[in-house]
């Protein structure tokens, strides 16, 4: 009897120990989240209210004001995100990923971006395929990128070799912080406070849920980060047969949003942007919308979205010339055309140069669909 009492003493204390732990990394997470979005907006209103005193704004200071108001848009979406992969009820696919590729096809799609903020990405990839869910793994590199974007100094270092004695397969990012976030006493010392941000958490988070190794090492103002994956062989790998992989976007598209995307609606009549942001609402995308391709262009000079919804009757030349320049830079980038009529809509085939098309009577009906089928695409 006593044995049992002990027994079960000890299990309740265990789960009051996991209760407090949980508890205290919440709390801690929710003021994270109030300081990191506090700041671009309280920045925002100083700036709004320089406006209004003024009556003027030029060109650059209406740009930090988006740029403010993106920023904390962003840490609202991460915060989403956190508590998404944190529900214990998400389900994942076990499917054949190429790592390599899928990271060298985020790379691709963040040149812009990468380039305006000065930073050199430098990978040296060992092709090698992974046992991961597809749409988790999109959402981790681009969180990965998203961190180490916020870090670096000048330059990223990616890696990806095999552990073969271990059946694990091993990504690095390796980069140098700004000389004023430099540690004082290399490794032994605390990380400093920018390292453990929000989008820091979502990457612990979405790398616990998809059950991967992650370490950071810190030394002397160079940062080393790790994953690890289990590598996919032709049985059998960390306990998963062959036929308990799912293969194609089937159970990507069908099981989980690619939640995170970022999507620009590009349409010159206002209520057909109202329809298409009302019909994707639900799927966990950050959406923009604007009037003319001349705003697209301008909106996407220092950064790519993952995928562009525009209205037919734009269509020209300088639309035709805008999304060449895109696919020159992203082969395969989605672009779905809203047309006037009908209910009609259809997925893009690359083999005959088809686009993605809905009709505007299917725009509530179809859009959604249509679109997670081209985001998935570009796993």
């Amino acid at each position: 009897m006593g044995s049992s009492d002990t027994a079960g003493d000890s299990a309740a204390a265990t789960r009051s120990l996991s209760a407090g732990h949980d508890e205290r990394h919440w709390r801690d997470l929710i003021a994270e989240l109030g300081a990191e979005i506090a700041h671009p907006l309280t920045t925002a209103l100083e700036r709004i209210h320089a406006l209004t005193s003024s009556g003027r704004i030029d060109r650059s200071g209406l740009k930090a004001l988006r740029d403010e108001v993106e920023a904390a848009r962003q840490v609202g979406m991460t915060a989403q995100l956190l508590a998404r992969f944190a529900n214990e009820r998400l389900q994942q696919s076990h499917e054949r990923v190429a790592l390599a590729e899928s990271l060298q096809s985020v790379l691709t799609h963040r040149k812009r971006e990468t380039e305006t903020r000065g930073i050199t990405l430098q990978p040296v990839l060992q092709p090698v395929d992974v046992i991961v869910d597809a749409s988790l793994t999109f959402s981790l590199l681009n969180t990965l990128l998203d961190w180490a974007l916020a870090q670096a100094r000048s330059r990223i270092d990616f890696t990806i070799d095999v552990q073969s004695w271990k059946s694990k397969v091993r990504l690095t990012c390796r980069f140098d912080l700004p000389a004023s976030a430099m540690l004082t006493d290399g490794a032994r010392a605390p990380a400093p406070a920018p390292l453990d941000s929000l989008t820091w958490r979502l990457l612990e988070q979405t790398t616990a849920t998809m059950n991967l190794e992650l370490s950071r090492q810190v030394d002397e103002g160079a940062v080393a980060v790790t994953l690890k994956f289990a590598a996919a062989a032709k049985s059998e790998v960390a306990g998963i047969t062959t036929i308990d992989l799912d293969e194609g976007f089937d159970s990507s598209i069908n099981s989980k949003p690619l939640a995170g995307s970022h999507v620009v609606v590009v349409a010159s009549r206002r209520e057909v942007r109202a329809r298409v942001r009302d019909a994707i609402r639900n799927m966990g995308l950050l959406v923009d919308l604007v009037g003319s391709i001349e705003e697209a262009a301008d909106f996407c000079r220092d950064g790519l979205p993952h995928a562009l919804i525009i209205e037919s009757i734009l269509h020209g030349e300088r639309c035709d010339r805008f999304c060449a320049e895109i696919r020159a830079e992203v082969p395969g980038f989605p672009f779905i055309d809203i047309i006037e009529q009908g209910q009609e809509f259809s997925v893009s085939n690359d083999e005959r140069g088809e686009r993605a098309r809905v009709g505007q009577e299917a725009i509530e009906a179809a859009l959604p669909s249509v679109l997670m089928f081209e985001l998935s695409k570009t796993l």
